[in-house]
């Protein structure tokens, strides 16, 4: 099949499944639906909440849309074929090449809706991941009208740093946010405002406004991988999780309960009161900017196997050890990849995030390779990710500041 040609049959098939699983494991509520029965070109933006955000949004619509999904995603996945025949367009994270610009563009162009996920990673902590600062130039050159598909409760049904599907009520939400008209006379920092306030999340402040209850949804076990600093003594690494649902500090005895709305209360009255886990990962994420910024942390290092995409069976095999470092300029893997010894390089310029699984592995792209770290300390995962994170927003700032004098 043509590359990026839709098979009907497969994307109607696609709909009946994901609609099952829309009802069924997400409990989906539509508050708004202004693309029903819409003709393309138009394009929608979307949040990321879960790994299966897409399942509440492929079915609301008769008119076959064409997904951008991540390269690592599609490449790894048993059923690529099937996802070929979607038409999906897979892409690198956080980074666009001229190529896949044209894909997208010919989608549009052909009349056709597009649909994107400007974070690009479903998010770990119930708080958006960095929206790569190209989306809001993109949005003006792709040349069509813009709608969101605002989802709420997905982060809950699917924690990326739990097992399984928490079944509960989601909602979405599908609205016009730009006409193509309105972009062309917008300057991109009022696109960039009004863009943030529509896609923009903090899952547990709403979680305030709808009061859902999910299928075992105080069951924090794993939440320790991405919450890895106390709030009351501030050391690093010293959390667990007992009993499923109690957060506790190995170090000073800091201990919170999760209830069955994933909020949580101070057991022991030691240390702050914290109710949101989006505060309490907030905090460690400002403690170490405040550190990079302070010249106090810098670099960060771990031993590491190293796994790539093997194409014919289509899933990441190990094909190396070695070691991985992370400066705010670039990472180096060094080590032996497939019985060679190297020293690979990859700048961060461009990186707001990582694909990563909190407490086993981040995956960093060079090009047309994708290296899967998984790292012999776990551990470290989640700090990677913060300083990846600092290190593109302290860029950023750098650089509006550089365009403004």
């Amino acid at each position: 099949m043509k590359e990026g040609k839709q098979s009907l049959f497969c994307y109607r098939l696609a709909q009946i499944v994901s609609g099952a699983a829309a009802a069924f494991l997400f409990r989906r509520q539509i508050i708004r639906n202004e693309i029903k029965g819409k003709k393309g070109p138009f394009v929608v933006i979307a949040n990321h909440e879960a790994a299966l955000d897409f399942v509440n949004l492929i079915g609301i619509t008769k008119t076959p849309m064409t997904f951008v999904i991540s390269h690592s995603f599609y490449n790894s996945l048993p059923i690529k074929g099937f996802f070929k025949k979607l038409g999906v367009i897979p892409k690198q994270q956080f980074q666009t090449s001229v190529r896949d610009m044209k894909k997208m563009r010919a989608v549009i162009e052909a009349g056709k809706p597009l649909v994107i996920y400007p974070a690009g990673l479903m998010c770990e902590d119930g708080l958006s991941t960095p929206i790569p600062s190209a989306t809001y130039k993109f949005l003006k050159w792709i040349n069509a009208d813009i709608y969101v598909a605002r989802t709420y409760g997905t982060y809950f049904s699917m924690p990326k740093w739990a097992d399984g599907i928490r079944a509960g009520k989601t909602y979405l939400d599908v609205y016009k946010l730009f006409s193509k008209e309105e972009l062309e006379k917008m300057d991109i920092g009022e696109i960039k405002k009004k863009t943030n306030e529509a896609i923009l999340f903090d899952a547990y402040r709403e979680q305030e406004k709808y009061l859902v209850k999910y299928k075992r949804g105080d069951n924090i076990e794993g939440l320790h991988n991405v919450l890895y600093m106390c709030p009351h003594c501030k050391t690093k690494f010293s959390i667990r999780v007992k009993n499923r649902n109690t957060i506790y500090c190995a170090e000073c005895g800091y201990e919170l309960l999760s209830d069955e709305y994933a909020f949580l209360h101070n057991r022991k009255e030691i240390g702050p009161s914290i109710r949101y886990v989006s505060d309490w990962s907030r905090l460690i994420y400002e403690d170490l900017k405040a550190k990079i910024k302070a010249g106090k942390e810098h670099k960060l290092s771990a031993e590491t196997r190293i796994h790539m995409i093997d194409n014919k069976k289509n899933k990441f095999l190990e094909v190396g050890k070695g070691h991985l470092s992370l400066s705010g300029e670039h990472f180096i893997i060094k080590g032996s990849i497939r019985g060679e010894e190297k020293e690979i390089k990859i700048p961060i310029i461009n990186f707001a995030s990582l694909p990563f699984s909190p407490g086993k592995h981040l995956e960093i792209q060079h090009g047309e390779n994708i290296y899967r770290c998984v790292l012999n300390d776990g551990k470290l995962v989640m700090k990677f990710i913060n300083m990846v994170k600092i290190f593109y927003e302290l860029n950023l700032a750098a650089r509006e500041r550089i365009e403004l004098s």
